[in-house]
């Protein structure tokens, strides 16, 4: 005898992979460094009531710190 189990009607996307799916639709805006920093080495960004810091290095590399 073979048996058949019900077919499971589809899942509904989670809100968070619905969200992700919509972002990576969307072009990612870029902006240059050099328009960013406006000729300066440093700049404050603050972010959820914290102040992060975005500063070019001496080798000029990026590096993001709280």
């Amino acid at each position: 005898m073979i048996t058949t189990t019900p077919a499971m009607p589809p899942v509904a996307a989670h809100p968070v992979a619905a969200a992700a799916a919509a972002q990576a639709a969307k072009p990612v805006k870029r902006v240059s460094s050099a328009g960013l920093m406006e000729g300066g080495r440093e700049l404050e960004i603050e972010h959820g009531g914290r102040v992060y810091r975005l500063r070019i290095t001496q080798l000029n590399k990026l590096i993001l710190t709280a």
